[in-house]
């Protein structure tokens, strides 16, 4: 098998993770595994192993030639059969299929509005999947959403997976606040990841529990909404509580440093960053949307909250917080779950069983 991952970036978000993931994993498995990348380059090109084939293509549009033929003459030369794209650069996959027929088109779904999908635009979707070889889904609504609107009907639901992160092993990040006492929060600053509801839950904290502290880890897209946040962070008071840091390439050193790890979104997939905590043994709170109930069993190996629930939340979260033992307990049960289902070995073997299957 020669196969490459297409991803629009590689900032450090879920989808452009997974994109990294499968070119690691895959380079020990198949004959050729490479990574393109469409439009910006980003921290997470240091993660790649260093035989996994890079090219970045620097596309200005939607229709650019140049990015185009750069990618059909790279595919030629590694005699790519397979491109797996990943989220929006499934529509640039759709071109070069038109310029290089031969090649076949994986389309990796990493929507992550999944209690949504009924808004969800599939128009041109629909129309692209005619040529798609098969469909990724990250969780099992995707799935069936694409089982019910997509002509192509090669589906399957596969789980993210989360490895031990080629990262440096020194402290690139340190954390402020005190030791011992720091929660994180992996999601990049978008509406659906509902920061305002983590503000309203520090802000709950912050009464008897003041020397514990949020740490925000995740892209600042500079808009209307980061401003929100940021204006809610002062007129809070948790200027000394909730510490934000933009797009971080030493996550696992990060988490290693932190005793629990939040989720507030309003909608999810299955987060990588709930995989992540579990892989460092942190104790969770996260609200129940997408999969992330699928992964956690109430009070065994995380808490799960209704969304958009503060008082339950930071009820939960003084909770962990204030005992050690059950916080350990979480830890390790997350760990034993995320080893036992979502690990590297056993998506890509399931993977490669259905790319291979007649």
């Amino acid at each position: 098998m020669r196969i490459v991952q297409l991803i629009d970036s590689l900032e450090a978000g879920g989808a452009e993770r997974m994109a990294v993931s499968y070119a690691n994993a895959l380079q020990k498995r198949v004959s050729f595994s490479g990574i393109v990348v469409t439009r910006n380059e980003g921290s997470l090109q240091n993660q790649l192993d260093k035989d996994v084939s890079y090219l970045f293509l620097a596309k200005k549009k939607v229709l650019d030639l140049q990015a185009l033929f750069k990618l059909r003459s790279f595919l030629k030369a590694n005699n790519v059969k397979f491109i797996q794209a990943h989220s929006t650069s499934i529509y640039f996959a759709f071109l070069i299929k038109l310029v290089f027929p031969s090649i076949r088109i994986i389309w990796h779904d990493h929507y992550g509005k999944s209690e949504m999908l009924e808004k969800r635009k599939s128009f041109f979707l629909r129309i692209i999947s005619v040529l798609v070889f098969g469909i990724v889904a990250v969780n099992q609504k995707l799935e069936a959403w694409s089982k019910n609107n997509m002509f192509c009907k090669k589906v399957i639901y596969l789980a993210n997976f989360t490895v031990s992160a080629n990262e440096t092993s020194f402290i690139k990040t340190k954390l402020k606040g005190i030791t011992g006492k720091q929660i994180v929060c992996l999601a990049n600053l978008r509406s659906q990841k509902n920061h305002i509801l983590l503000l309203e839950v520090a802000e709950k904290c912050k009464v008897n529990h003041l020397d514990w502290s949020f740490h925000l880890v995740g892209k600042d897209f500079q808009d209307s909404y980061s401003e929100t946040i940021k204006n809610l962070i002062i007129e809070k008071g948790l200027q000394e509580n909730v510490f934000l840091y933009g797009s971080c390439d030493d996550v696992s050193s990060i988490l290693q440093q932190c005793q629990i790890g939040i989720l507030t979104s309003d909608s999810e997939g299955l987060p990588v960053a709930l995989l992540e905590y579990g892989f460092q043994k942190l104790a969770v709170v996260s609200t129940a949307v997408g999969e992330i109930p699928e992964v956690i069993d109430d009070k065994k190996s995380g808490m799960l909250i209704q969304p958009n629930d503060a008082l339950s939340f930071s009820n939960a979260l003084i909770e962990l917080i204030e005992n050690d033992s059950l916080r350990l307990l979480l830890g390790e049960n997350l760990k034993t779950t995320i080893l036992n289902t979502y690990s590297e070995e056993k998506v890509l073997l399931k993977y490669l069983n259905w790319v291979n299957e007649k």
